[in-house]
């Protein structure tokens, strides 16, 4: 059945009602303050520097951007809130009028349009923004922490933290009590929290047993959390395979951490083992095929395949958009446009390993190619230079 009311008052009223149950409010306003040019430099400095503890910061005026992204005073580039994924807000008249058609046809046709789990807006993005607005409301101060020292930024260069508020002379993490209420389930796409896994593991069954707001059943939402969080868990589980193996050992390199390219650097001409997804594959007709490990966005950890036999035995696109462990020796080469860059090539399958519980989404590019957006996200494309460019046999 159409809906016949205003789309734009339906969420904000499926919002609201959503929130009554799930949070209480604080009230106060909070003080904004302009910032100069060296307290700026002082932001980005301690942001930047490697460690749990990032710091505490002034929030920036509406510092909400949705129920997993904020922003701090003093630095342009939002804040992506760890082990958070709420379901995303209404940006577009499209989507509006979309979601007006009926609630049916709009997730029919979002899913239409990928293989994998929707990154779409629903009410519940709105209630999850909803919350945050009033989780921060009258509060000046926000506590910055990492979950690992070395993970600064995700791929797409904004900054990774758990945010802290004090609230009744107790320091409250954000991050957590968003999965208490159900806005967010525990988002282990990129890895297990390491160092508030049992309080998130322990939030979402709380959540789950008082069916808040993505675990309501009556309420607009995904419909496929199981699924998710199987697919989550299992590239979790795989990361912690690999972190627990690489314990002690310098040459095994996550491509997530800052200093993975400082550390490749060191043992070019050795072999290492580099874990990283994939962010694309470009086949190459007269030349090497070269899988692209994602370290952020515009910055990759090319693969070279010069035997197309290899390419196919090692069953590296089944893969695409997840991750994979390689085994290989860093080489060193000269594009054709001047620059330097290190890679690995790759001349037995034996030497690509990947996740046998991750779904086969390969299926959105059937011959395994293109560019993988895996997290809803605006990506750029790759110049059309770089697509050009050759690899060179070590």
């Amino acid at each position: 059945m159409r809906l016949r009311c205003n789309p734009t008052a339906l969420i904000v009223a499926l919002s609201g009602a959503l929130l009554l149950s799930s949070l209480a409010c604080f009230g106060g306003s909070k003080r904004v303050r302009r910032y100069h040019k060296a307290e700026l430099q002082e932001v980005l400095s301690r942001l930047e520097t490697p460690g749990l503890v990032i710091g505490e910061f002034t929030l920036a005026k509406n510092a909400v951007v949705d129920g997993d992204t904020i922003k701090v005073a003093g630095l342009d580039s939002s804040l992506r809130l760890s082990n958070l994924d709420t379901e995303e807000t209404f940006k577009n008249e499209a989507d509006r009028r979309l979601f007006e058609s009926g609630w049916e046809n709009y997730l029919t046709t979002k899913q239409s349009q990928t293989n994998r789990p929707i990154k779409a807006a629903t009410p519940m993005g709105e209630a999850a923004k909803e919350f945050a607005k009033k989780f921060f409301e009258g509060v000046d101060v926000v506590r910055l922490e990492r979950d690992h020292p070395k993970e600064i930024r995700d791929r797409y260069n904004r900054y990774l933290a758990y945010a802290f508020v004090r609230k009744n002379g107790e320091w409250i993490n954000y991050n957590v009590e968003a999965v208490r209420a159900g806005m967010s389930p525990y988002f282990t796409k990129y890895g297990y929290s390491r160092r508030f896994h049992d309080l998130f593991a322990q939030a979402q069954r709380e959540a789950q047993q008082k069916e808040l707001g993505i675990w309501n059943p009556s309420t607009l939402h995904y419909r496929d959390y199981v699924q998710r969080l199987e697919w989550w868990d299992a590239r979790a589980d795989f990361l912690m395979e690999f972190e627990t193996e690489a314990a002690g050992k310098e040459n095994y390199i996550d491509l997530s951490h800052w200093d993975a390219m400082r550390r490749l650097e060191k043992y070019e001409g050795r072999e290492v083992v580099v874990f990283g997804s994939i962010e694309e594959i470009i086949l190459g007709d007269k030349g090497p095929t070269r899988v692209k490990l994602s370290r952020r966005l515009g910055g990759s950890f090319p693969l070279i395949f010069f035997d197309k036999d290899v390419f196919g035995s090692s069953h590296i696109a089944r893969w695409q958009g997840e991750y994979v462990r390689v085994k290989g020796t860093v080489t060193r080469y000269r594009n054709r446009f001047g620059r330097e860059e290190l890679q690995i090539v790759v001349n037995f399958p034996g030497q690509v390993r990947g996740s046998e519980r991750v779904p086969n989404f390969s299926g959105v590019n059937p011959e395994g190619t293109g560019r993988g957006n895996d997290d809803g996200e605006d990506i750029e494309p790759a110049p059309a230079e770089e697509k050009k460019e050759e690899a060179h046999a070590p």
